[in-house]
């Protein structure tokens, strides 16, 4: 039985593939579902002077303004977020709608002491997860799913060193390729071992992002890893 691919390595092989350390593209368009006033006003321009309590109340009291500035200021952090769970580019901003739908229908439910961000960067990974679990089950990536290209592009990278080595065709084919071996994991993989070893955050941010505790978190990454290593090793063989 083959052991699970180390963090280190399945980071490494990410890194060259370009889903870390690299730009995620501009910022995804305003959610469409709030409708709120579009001329500019001190509130939003001087967004940092206004009080957290204040702006959750009157939001909470249907203030358009304060519900604009909310969305102003935690979209990118939003859209951030969803991009690293959800890779289909056309599904982003739906789910991104989603989270922000949510934000406001729930913000009765928000009562600290953790910051207003810290809850709605946890309900952004619940509402990933959940929107991961509608989708249909895919079929794991085997070998025969390649094309010549990838085939050529996995070959090349797994036997290089030199991250400058690899060209932009073969690294955007290695790109996609991780995607859908990542896309072949359960929701819940997915979600652990792209937080963990994509966007390197620790088993305890994981934790307190997912409410999944840190056993849960740790035993998964394992497995998960572990599948990942399988496939890569499968489609290695001649």
């Amino acid at each position: 039985m083959s052991e699970a691919i180390p963090s280190s390595v399945f980071a490494g092989l990410a890194f060259r593939a370009g889903l870390i350390g690299r730009d995620q593209g501009q910022p995804l368009r305003k959610p469409q579902v709030v409708v709120l006033p579009r001329q500019q006003d001190s509130m939003v321009e001087n967004a940092s002077e206004e009080p957290a309590a204040e702006l959750l109340a009157r939001a909470r009291n249907g203030d358009e303004d304060a519900c604009r500035w909310i969305v102003t200021v935690l979209h990118p952090m939003v859209s951030r977020l969803v991009r690293g769970q959800i890779r289909r580019t056309a599904d982003l901003e739906d789910v991104v709608q989603e989270i922000f739908v949510k934000v406001f229908v729930k913000l009765d439910q928000y009562h600290g002491p953790q910051p207003f961000s810290h809850w709605v960067s946890r309900l952004s990974i619940t509402t990933c997860y959940d929107w991961l679990r509608r989708q249909k089950a895919r079929p794991a990536t085997i070998d025969t799913d390649l094309s010549e290209p990838e085939r050529v592009a996995l070959q090349g990278v797994m036997a290089t060193t030199d991250d400058h080595e690899a060209g932009s065709s073969r690294i955007e084919l290695l790109g996609d390729l991780l995607d859908r071996l990542i896309g072949s994991l359960k929701p819940q993989e997915q979600i652990i071992i792209r937080l963990l070893d994509l966007e390197e955050k620790s088993v305890a941010e994981i934790s307190e992002l997912t409410g999944w505790g840190a056993s849960k978190v740790k035993v998964t990454a394992f497995r998960a890893r572990k599948k990942l290593n399988e496939m890569i090793q499968r489609m290695e063989r001649p």
